[in-house]
């Protein structure tokens, strides 16, 4: 009897924790990163650099990623992501910008800051 007892405890404890481990969803994964800047659906973003030089960013996937700094944004398209850039010690705009929109700033030094972008 005790045997019996033991075994149908055992079974009932195996099936709760089968159950719930079929119902905890993974939390999601942040993994943004840069990619060839070869679809209009991609965040793309044109830095200029206090040390010289212009380049053209990519990225797709939700996440943030750092950008080295002495950085400033000429231009930020937002592609098929809402998005955010970090700079001047926040996140900003408040509310990230909204799916497929341009944004064009002032091309000189200082003009905008930024040491991150985040994909929401």
């Amino acid at each position: 009897m005790k045997r019996m007892a033991k075994n149908a405890i055992l079974a009932t404890l195996a099936s709760v924790a089968m159950t719930a481990s079929l119902t905890v969803t993974a939390p999601a994964a942040f993994a943004i990163n840069r990619v060839d800047c070869g679809r209009s659906d991609f965040t793309w973003v044109e830095l200029h650099f206090s040390g010289g030089g212009a380049e053209d960013w990519c990225y797709a996937n939700r996440g943030e990623a750092g950008i080295r700094g002495g950085a400033w944004l000429d231009k930020i398209h937002t592609g098929n992501n809402r998005v955010q850039w970090f700079g001047d010690g926040r996140w900003q705009p408040a509310q990230p910008i909204n799916k497929w929109t341009t944004f064009h700033f002032p091309n000189h030094p200082g003009g905008v800051n930024i040491t991150a972008i985040r994909i929401v």
